[in-house]
């Protein structure tokens, strides 16, 4: 059974850049994130295709 005080199994590799370190596990979630951000622009809503996006129902 593992305790509370044993070690990680394994240690992130990290990039550092000047004062600004970040590891690569959390590169690669900030990265998913900004696409799916890019993406909720980019895709139409679903049903509403072929409708009038104004509103105007006349």
């Amino acid at each position: 059974m593992l305790g509370i005080t044993d070690p990680p199994v394994a240690t992130p590799t990290f990039i550092e850049w000047g004062w600004f370190s970040i590891s690569i596990p959390n590169l690669i979630v900030i990265g998913v994130m900004v696409l799916l951000f890019a993406l909720a622009f980019v895709l139409p809503f679903p049903g509403s295709h072929g409708k009038d996006s104004t509103g105007d129902e006349s």
